[in-house]
């Protein structure tokens, strides 16, 4: 169902899918990163963050942390990144939004108008941040740069990307207790959406983007809790444990299912 991705216009969608398609990973791990700090009475707002990555996950991650209240202050692309200390806000990220999606820019550019330092072939895991997004690429978070975020007093880390951080930067989080929203879990919601997709194309249905987000919304929470339920420990919930039981659990309940066993 990416296929639909293309024919997503401003106004509503040509021959199916879902609207927000587009947006649904980016939003899916900010909402899973509200959920992680709400389960600790805490909250995005007022949160300093670091994204790595400037395409539509990291763009749209970056829209919703500005919504709730969030200050995103780096983001990157492949030649190194940007730092803007006093916040990448809903214009300057339309601005990136246009620079990356349209005109395929670098991201350099943004320097160019807005007040910020660009820090070539670099990755933004030495800006001390309350909350990192590795949303770029795999294995682009390693264990140097764990240590870097470790030692600037990061409380989360959530992965857009595809397992982004590397085992040994895992480890090193989870033994100095950062909260850590493994990719299995946290960025979820574009394959959501695209069941999200299935259910309204053969149905022939049709949802406003506020329906669909709120059923993205109501997803995130349920991944969220079925980690918590199977990753609570006695200091702090270990969400990689929690998805990885929960995962297996599932598997194993089709196979029983499906007389596989």
């Amino acid at each position: 169902n990416d296929n639909f991705v293309g024919v997503l216009t401003g106004k509503g969608i040509s021959f199916g899918g879902s609207l927000i398609r587009t947006e649904a990973t980016g939003y899916g791990v900010v909402y899973f990163t509200e959920n992680m700090l709400k389960h600790i009475d805490d909250q995005v707002k007022g949160k300093r963050c670091v994204i790595s990555g400037s395409g539509n996950v990291a763009l749209y991650a970056a829209q919703k942390i500005i919504h709730l209240g969030g200050q995103v202050v780096a983001m990157s692309d492949s030649s190194g990144y940007i730092l803007d200390e006093a916040g990448i806000d809903n214009e300057k990220l339309d601005f990136l939004i246009e620079l990356k999606t349209k005109r395929r820019g670098r991201i350099q550019e943004y320097c160019e108008i807005y007040k910020a330092k660009f820090i070539a072939n670099k990755r933004p895991w030495e800006v001390p941040c309350d909350l990192a997004f590795p949303c770029a690429t795999q294995n682009e978070l390693s264990l140097d740069d764990a240590k870097n975020l470790v030692k600037n007093g990061i409380q989360l880390v959530a992965e857009g990307a595809n397992m982004p951080s590397t085992i040994d930067a895992v480890h090193y989080f989870t033994e100095n207790n950062v909260l850590f929203a493994p990719a299995k879990a946290a960025n979820a919601g574009g394959v959501a959406i695209s069941g999200l997709e299935m259910t309204q194309n053969s149905m022939r249905l049709s949802w406003t983007s506020e329906e669909v987000d709120q059923k993205l919304q109501d997803i995130m929470l349920s991944i969220h809790n079925q980690c918590v339920q199977h990753g609570q420990s006695e200091n702090m919930t270990d969400y990689l444990k929690g998805a990885n039981i929960n995962g297996i659990i599932k598997v194993a309940d089709a196979m029983l299912a499906y007389n596989v066993l």
